[in-house]
C-alpha cells in the first residue's frame, strides 16, 4: 500500500503547477495595457472608449462561458486519476465539439446580445458606434475563444500547466504584436485591435490543437464516432456545465450590481472603487493559480480513490493560499496607498481610495477560502454546491446592502464582503460534511467526523 500523503509532500507538485498560472494570469493586464497604449495615442479619443467598452463586453461575455475550461479540468483530471485514457480522449473531443458549437450559435445570433450590453454600459453615441464596429469583428473568434477554454482545461486537467502558458503566451504575443502592425502601421484605429485579438485567437487554437495532436498519440487509442456524436454521451459534461454556468451568472450578477451602486454614488467613487476592485484582481492572480493546482489534484485523487492524496492537495493549496492572503492583506495595509498612487493621479480619487482601503486589507483573508474550495470543488465535480453558495450569498449580499445604504459607500463595501464571507461559510461546511462522507466513500473509507 503506497505510503499516505501529507500536506507538505503535495507543495512540490502545488509549485510546480501553479507557477505557470501565476506568471500566465500576469500577462492578461499586460496585454489591455498594450491596447489601451496603442489606441489611447490615436488622435480622438473616442477609439479609447469605443475599445474599452468593447473589450468590457466581451469580458463579460466569454467570461460567462467560462465553465467550458472549469468543467472540462474537473471530468479530465478525474479521468486521468482512473488511467482511463479514452475517457480522456473523448472529454477533449466533446469539449471542443461544444464549444465550437457555441461559438458557431454566438457568431450566428450574438447581435442581440452584443446590442443589449452596449445599451447597457451606457457610452457616447461615438464611442458605442466603433464599440458595435468592434464587436461585430470580436463576434468572428467566439468558436476560437471557446475552443482554447476547453484545451486548457483539457491540459490543465491532466497536470499540464506549461502548455497553458505556452498557450496564453502565443495568443497575447500574437495579439500585441498585430495590434501595433494593424494599428500603428495600417493605421485601422479601433477595428484593427479587434482584428488582431480575432487572429490572435485563431493562432492558438492552432497551436493547441497541434499540442492535443501530440498528447493524444501518446495516450493512443482512437475516438468513437458514437461518443462524439450521441446526445446521450454528453450528459455528464451537460450537468457539470449548466451549474457552472448559473454560478458564474450569479457572479456577473453581484459585480455588475456592486458595479451600479458604486456609479450611482458618483464619478469619484466608481473610479476609486475600481481601483480598489485592481487590489482584488492583483491577489486572484495568485490565488488562482493555487486553485487551479487544486482542480487538477483533488479532481486527480478522487479518480484514484486515494483520499490521502485529495486530503494532502487540499491542505498543501490551502497552506499556499493562507500565506499569499496574509501576505497581500499586509502589503495593502502598508502600502496599499502608493499603490492607488501608482493607478490613479487624480487627487480626489486617491483620497476616495485611501478612505476605503480598509475593506482591502480584509478582503484576501475572507475571500481566500471561496478561490480555494472552488478549485477542491471544481476537482471533485461538486458543481451544484459551488452553484449554491453563490445563491447563498446572493441571498445575504442584497438584504445587507439595503441595510446599509445608509452607510453610502461603507454601506456597499460591507455587503460585497458579506457576500464572500457568506459564499466561503457555505463552501467551508460543504467541504467539512463532504470531506468525512462522501469523498472518504469515493476512496472506499467508512466516514468519519470533519477533522
Amino acid at each position: 500500500m503506497p505510503p499516505a500523503k501529507t500536506a507538505f509532500s503535495s507543495l512540490p507538485r502545488i509549485a510546480a503547477l501553479s507557477w505557470p498560472i501565476i506568471l500566465s494570469n500576469i500577462t492578461v493586464p499586460l496585454l489591455g495595457l498594450v491596447d489601451t497604449a496603442v489606441v489611447g495615442h490615436l488622435p480622438d479619443s473616442r477609439y479609447l472608449a469605443g475599445v474599452t467598452l468593447g473589450a468590457t463586453l466581451f469580458g463579460f461575455l466569454y467570461w460567462g462561458f467560462g465553465f467550458l475550461r472549469m468543467g472540462t479540468t474537473g471530468l479530465t483530471s478525474q479521468a486521468a486519476g482512473r488511467e482511463r485514457d479514452d475517457d480522456v480522449r473523448h472529454l477533449l473531443g466533446q469539449s471542443l465539439i461544444l464549444a465550437v458549437g457555441i461559438g458557431v450559435i454566438l457568431i450566428l445570433f450574438g447581435g442581440p446580445l452584443v446590442e443589449l450590453g452596449l445599451w447597457l454600459l451606457d457610452g457616447s453615441p461615438q464611442a458605442t458606434a466603433l464599440a458595435e464596429s468592434y464587436a461585430a469583428i470580436r463576434l468572428l473568434s467566439a468558436p476560437a475563444v471557446l475552443a482554447n477554454y476547453a484545451i486548457l482545461g483539457w491540459f490543465l486537467g491532466q497536470q499540464n500547466t506549461r502548455v497553458t502558458l505556452a498557450l496564453l503566451l502565443v495568443n497575447n504575443g500574437v495579439n500585441i504584436v498585430l495590434d501595433l502592425v494593424f494599428v500603428i502601421g495600417l493605421g485601422l484605429t479601433s477595428d484593427g485591435v479587434a482584428w488582431a485579438t480575432v487572429i490572435a485567437d485563431y493562432s492558438a487554437v492552432a497551436v493547441g490543437l497541434w499540442w492535443c495532436r501530440r498528447r493524444l498519440a501518446r495516450l493512443g487509442g482512437h475516438f468513437l464516432r458514437q461518443r462524439l456524436a450521441r446526445l446521450s454521451a454528453y450528459a455528464e459534461l451537460f450537468s457539470v456545465n449548466a451549474n457552472l454556468f448559473v454560478r458564474t451568472l450569479g457572479l456577473l450578477f453581484a459585480q455588475a450590481f456592486f458595479t451600479a451602486q458604486g456609479a450611482a454614488q458618483g464619478d469619484t467613487v466608481l473610479a476609486a472603487n475600481a481601483v480598489l476592485l485592481q487590489f482584488i484582481m492583483l491577489t486572484s492572480y495568485a490565488l488562482d493559480g493555487f486553485a487551479n493546482a487544486a482542480e487538477a489534484l483533488t479532481g486527480h485523487a478522487i479518480g484514484r480513490r486515494r483520499f490521502d492524496e485529495f486530503a494532502a492537495a487540499v491542505r498543501g493549496a490551502a497552506l499556499c493560499s493562507l500565506l499569499t492572503a496574509l501576505a497581500a492583506s499586509l502589503a495593502f495595509a502598508v502600502g496599499g496607498n502608493a499603490l492607488v498612487a501608482l493607478l490613479t493621479g487624480l487627487p480626489e480619487v486617491r483620497a476616495t481610495a485611501a478612505e476605503y482601503l480598509p475593506w482591502m486589507v480584509a478582503m484576501p483573508m475572507i475571500a481566500v477560502w471561496s478561490y480555494l474550495l472552488d478549485g477542491v470543488f471544481i476537482g471533485a465535480t461538486a458543481i451544484r454546491e459551488m452553484r449554491n453558495s453563490i445563491f447563498v450569498g446572493l441571498a445575504a449580499y442584497l438584504p445587507l446592502w439595503w441595510l446599509t445604504q445608509g452607510l453610502g459607500n461603507h454601506g456597499l463595501w460591507l455587503a460585497f464582503l458579506g457576500f464572500t464571507g457568506v459564499r466561503s461559510t457555505v463552501l467551508i461546511a460543504y467541504y467539512l460534511r463532504y470531506r468525512s462522507t462522501r469523498w472518504r466513500g469515493q476512496a472506499g473509507l467508512p466516514p468519519a467526523s470533519a477533522a
